[in-house]
């Protein structure tokens, strides 16, 4: 018997670039695109030759929001104010809730040479937004795998990821070879729905994207959105390639954000904002901060 998920491939509404600073592309923001995907309401991709001089990220708050970095290439150290420190291989996945308020900062292990990957922020629900802050680090190992798709965040057929979704939503990394095919049914309810390709090309058989781009491969370092339904996605790799994929239900709130926060109000923002604030200041006093 056959519905509308198993017979009608979801078209593309918008593709974008975003834009480039050194090594890294923004393609999400909450105050553009990540109001129409939100949860998912920033999305950097990453790219960093050790030899170019890039040393890593300085300590930086966050609140409101989990960060999560899928590290595809080149091993990082990392160290934040729950307390954890350590070495994240390429293949793992960092996952920081930062609720009512963390500090955390990374860079490339000694001797690695080359550093890539995508770092997704995601909009928490009221309930979690101001909760302690929650850290977790995967070694590659730990990453559940179901057919060519990694399971960064959700469920994907009988693979659950070890971080607890704060909300209904699917996160996924992805290998096809050249000309290999793939079907993404999401679950009920995921009406938000998103790829970003980090080396070759998708093909969707969508016709869509408003004029702009239909037919064309989804290209390495674009981002490509799909209209909010329930249908499945249809992809065709064009040569070997490699991307993330998104779905989740639609976060209801409104997006409140300060400088690295997002809130579902001003109050909320407020409460964070004092907490970082305050660690800010007890870093400072450590000699941590300028």
């Amino acid at each position: 018997m056959s519905n509308a998920v198993e017979t009608r491939s979801r078209a593309i509404v918008y593709r974008t670039r975003g834009s480039r600073h050194g090594g890294i592309t923004r393609l999400v923001s909450p105050g553009d695109l990540g109001e129409f995907l939100k949860p998912f309401v920033f999305l950097d991709l990453f790219g960093f030759d050790i030899a170019g001089g890039h040393k890593g990220f300085g300590l930086h708050p966050h609140s409101g929001i989990a960060t999560l970095t899928y590290l595809i290439e080149g091993d990082t150290l990392y160290e934040d104010t729950t307390g954890e420190q350590g070495t994240l291989l390429g293949g793992g996945v960092e996952w920081m809730r930062a609720g009512n308020g963390v500090w955390h900062t990374g860079g490339p292990a000694p001797g690695v040479t080359r550093v890539r990957g995508f770092q997704l922020w995601v909009a928490l629900p009221a309930s979690e937004e101001n909760a302690p802050a929650q850290s977790l680090y995967l070694a590659p190992s730990q990453v559940p795998r179901e057919g060519p798709a990694r399971v960064l965040l959700g469920r994907y057929g009988a693979a659950q990821s070890a971080i607890a979704a704060p909300a209904p939503m699917n996160y996924l990394g992805v290998e096809l070879k050249d000309g290999e095919r793939w079907r993404y049914v999401p679950p009920a309810g995921h009406t938000v729905g998103w790829v970003a390709v980090n080396e070759g090309g998708l093909d969707t058989g969508d016709g869509g994207g408003g004029g702009d781009g239909a037919g064309r491969p989804i290209g390495a370092g674009e981002l490509a959105v799909f209209e909010e339904s329930q249908d499945a996605i249809d992809f065709v790799a064009r040569g070997d390639t490699s991307f993330v994929l998104g779905s989740a239900v639609k976060h209801p709130h409104e997006l409140v954000m300060g400088h690295y926060s997002v809130h579902t109000s001003r109050a909320t923002l407020d409460q964070g904002e004092a907490e970082i604030r305050r660690i800010g200041a007890t870093l400072r006093q450590q000699g941590r901060l300028g």
